[in-house]
């Protein structure tokens, strides 16, 4: 036990991996924030750098950036409505409506505490609970993840003004995009009309920037006589009261990150989006209607965004299995520096995994620090006169489309894209459900085949797994209720029941 804490306090003694772990998540933050600049491509290239470093020095300074960077996607989100990542479009919802109001300050700060509470949350289950946690998410079939993904497409019900229909099409709309390009198992062209462009596919981080930043500026043109509103942040940390009286739902949501980030290809993105909707579903009083402001809005998606970052270390380092992009490529440096993620790392080399956990819960402190400075510089941004302002996105946004591939078209796509997502806005669909779809789209396509394939083709056998296994059922039900939850004969019940 003595020589497990020796790990996990090395990185708090040692100068060195504490400049890194704090140069990783300042770097992290600001990364995040800044729209087609993601963790998955922050990492990637730091890892070109790490070859000759040691082994410690290495994984300290991807846990901060992968911490900060989950984090800093929120920042845009609630500025300029234009999500940093995937992970932080339902934290847009509320955020940016708070940040209309002149309250982005304290929007900031609130996420900054209840993401730092989420990842405290996750740190402390994979320290505790990694073995069973693992186990859980092996449980997990094909059709599993194939529910998971259609789950989280009905989900956008949730993000769509209580329109099901309007949701279902955005998110169907989603998928179809996120289908063009080679065919994942047989690498035939799909969509492509025979252009040899389109058999790479669309990014949906171009089509991120576009939807929401070209979108909301088109939008923005309509209101050019109004002026900025002035943000408040003469106080930004908010009053003890509030992260109080939120904490129940933060605990709650932050659970739902940690078993949904244990799950592998699942992600933050999914977790965000399934907390924000049990918000949206057991608070009885927000303090506003959600999407118009509701501080619960943001509690939830960014203390589960947050949670499933070290959830996703959990499948990583007991199984050897990647929760997500980012992980893949962790997983990655780790063989670069000789070693095997798997169950044997636990036995041969269990200081690794402290050192880890060590390595994160430092991270998360340096995060309260950095992610409590800056505000108001970042709050200023809002501030700025639209004239200025407007062009400046649009600069922003086709840069940040442009950094991906360094590709061109990737701008023409962002472009076309902020188009559509105009006229999506003007008759009132909202275009987070497309980005969902878009990612959500190639994991319900590989479920489906994979549970056919062990089904050897046999449809009956097929749905007849979906009732005999326990999980498989649970999952079910909760997809079925979600489903009857946003029709108008429930509502009309549920009125009944009330009177």
């Amino acid at each position: 036990m003595s020589e497990a804490l020796g790990y996990f306090f090395m990185s708090w003694v040692d100068p060195k991996l504490l400049f890194l772990i704090a140069s990783g998540t300042f770097c992290g933050i600001y990364i995040g924030a800044i729209p087609g600049l993601s963790v998955t491509m922050a990492v990637s290239i730091l890892i070109s750098f790490t070859f000759k470093w040691d082994m410690n020095s290495a994984l300290a300074v991807i846990a901060g950036i992968y911490l900060g960077g989950v984090y800093g996607g929120s920042r845009s989100s609630i500025l300029l409505n234009i999500p940093g990542a995937p992970s932080a479009i339902a934290t847009g919802l509320d955020g940016y409506p708070l940040a209309k109001r002149g309250e982005a300050g304290k929007a900031i700060g609130l996420t900054t505490i209840m993401s730092v509470y989420g990842g405290f949350v996750g740190i402390l289950v994979l320290a505790v609970a990694a073995p069973a946690v693992a186990s859980l998410a092996l449980k997990f079939a094909p059709r599993d993840y194939l529910m998971l993904a259609i789950w989280g497409i009905l989900l956008v019900g949730s993000l769509s003004g209580g329109s099901l229909a309007k949701g279902i099409f955005a998110g169907a709309f989603g998928v179809i995009i996120g289908s063009v390009g080679l065919d994942p198992m047989t690498a035939e062209p799909r969509f492509t009309f025979g252009n040899l462009q389109l058999t790479a596919g669309i990014s949906y981080v171009a089509a991120m920037i576009g939807f929401f930043g070209v979108a909301e500026v088109l939008v923005q043109l309509h209101e050019m006589h109004l002026k900025a509103v002035k943000q408040n942040v003469a106080k930004i940390i908010p009053p003890w009261s509030l992260v109080r009286k939120y904490l129940p739902l933060a605990t709650r949501t932050s659970g739902i990150g940690v078993v949904v980030g244990a799950l592998p290809g699942a992600g933050g993105d999914i977790a965000a989006l399934m907390a924000y909707d049990h918000a949206k579903r057991s608070v009885k009083h927000p303090s506003a209607p959600f999407g118009e402001g509701a501080y619960e809005g943001l509690v939830a998606p960014e203390s589960s965004n947050n949670a499933a970052v070290p959830g996703a270390y959990i499948p990583m380092l007991t199984l050897g299995i990647p929760g997500d992009a980012v992980t893949a490529v962790i997983i990655g440096a780790m063989y670069i520096h000789g070693l095997k993620p798997g169950p044997m790392l636990m036995i041969e080399t269990p200081h690794l995994f402290w050192f880890q956990v060590g390595a994160l819960v430092l991270a998360n402190i340096f995060l309260l620090i950095f992610g409590m400075t800056g505000i108001k510089l970042f709050a200023r941004i809002v501030e700025t006169p639209k004239p200025i302002l407007l062009p400046l996105i649009l600069l922003l946004s086709a840069v940040g489309a442009y950094a991906i591939n360094n590709n061109p078209s990737d701008v023409y796509w962002m472009l076309g894209f902020g188009v559509v997502g105009y006229f999506f806005k003007m008759y009132g669909f909202q275009v987070g459900p497309i980005i969902l779809g878009m990612i959500l789209g190639p994991l319900m396509d590989k479920s489906y085949r994979q549970a056919m394939i062990s089904s050897e083709g046999n449809i009956t056998q097929f749905a007849g797994e979906f009732f005999t296994s326990p999980l498989s059922a649970i999952i079910l039900a909760a997809l079925t209720l979600t489903i009857l939850s946003q029709t108008s004969w429930w509502k009309r019940m549920r009125g009944i029941a009330k009177v």
